[in-house]
């Protein structure tokens, strides 16, 4: 039972991160010029590295739409997909602060040159504007004041995980630094 939750819950979290990549995409017109010429191709999307005490993370293989869109395959894989993405996820804590940060995650690609030019653009330049979308349901100013409250709660929370990172690594060389040390 537990195993059939997890499906259905992987199965509606895959639908929204489609949802949410297209809301993206159809912000940017460009962006769904670069993907209509590769309508009805197919991009194969893995986690590398997966932290082995979190829920495996299937593959996630998507097609794309005539509309410069993404569509998502559902639990089929397909056998050769034109193009393969492995993005590191060795630390999912800290790519989730990274991308809230803006940054972009490691990936390797490998498949279609053009396709590939095309997806690492979108990787380079797209960018959820969160505060916009905040301000069509709110207003601009309590939205400007929330994106600033976020940004502030994200910069706290990537300080934090690079001291806890930091700590991390002197303890495991041996030296704490704490008064127990010497």
């Amino acid at each position: 039972m537990l195993h059939s939750l997890q499906a259905l819950a992987s199965a509606a979290v895959m639908e929204r991160t489609i949802l949410l990549a297209n809301h993206v995409i159809a912000a940017e017109p460009v962006a769904m010029q670069r993907l209509q010429p590769h309508a009805g191709r197919c991009l194969l999307l893995t986690l590398q590295g997966w932290p082995t005490l979190l829920p495996a993370m299937p593959p996630l293989a998507i097609r794309i739409t005539p509309a410069g869109l993404l569509e998502w395959c559902g639990e089929a894989v397909p056998e050769a997909p034109e193009l393969r993405v492995s993005v590191d996820a060795s630390n999912p804590a800290l790519a989730f602060l990274q991308a809230l940060g803006g940054e972009k995650p490691r990936i390797e690609v490998a498949g279609d040159a053009q396709l590939a030019t095309d997806v690492n653009w979108l990787f380079d330049n797209l960018r959820w504007d969160l505060e916009d979308d905040l301000a069509r349901l709110i207003g601009d100013a309590p939205a400007r004041e929330l994106a600033k409250f976020g940004s502030t709660v994200a910069a706290g929370l990537r300080e934090a995980v690079r001291g806890i990172g930091s700590l991390a690594s002197r303890l495991r060389g041996g030296n704490s630094g704490g008064p127990g040390s010497r």
